[in-house]
């Protein structure tokens, strides 16, 4: 009976630290998606996002994807958030933006208003 009650203990653990292992950061959004500095001139659709210089690491994140969420204003645009989230795939890099990551504008709407132009994210890499 008590190993049966480890595993569970163990099994609801590393579901709650799954859940909850979201990073803060800020996210813009932009509308030139190629050429990009991981893919060049290949077209890797409008689910995407460069990268800020915190997370480039020389290259090393491209090709890997993230779930992004709004969670709040960083300017006067109120409620920007829809309450959705996106996934995106990083395919460029953003040097010296003042942002995590920097989406495509269709990434962007999906999560927030894109009036607000730079929001609050939680963001996970998959």
């Amino acid at each position: 009976m008590e190993k049966t009650t480890l595993i569970i203990f163990v099994g609801i653990t590393a579901c709650l630290v799954s859940t909850t292992s979201a990073t803060a950061g800020i996210a813009t959004f932009y509308t030139s998606y190629i050429p990009s500095a991981c893919f060049g001139n290949q077209n890797n659709g409008n689910m995407i996002a460069a990268a800020g210089d915190a997370l480039w690491n020389n290259g090393a994140v491209c090709g890997k994807t993230f779930t992004v969420t709004c969670t709040g204003a960083r300017n006067a645009v109120p409620h920007p958030c829809t309450g959705k989230s996106v996934t995106v795939k990083i395919v460029d890099h953003c040097p010296g933006c003042p942002s995590t990551l920097d989406l495509s504008k269709e990434a962007f709407t999906l999560i927030a208003d894109p009036v607000a132009g730079i929001i609050n994210i939680d963001y996970k890499q998959l």
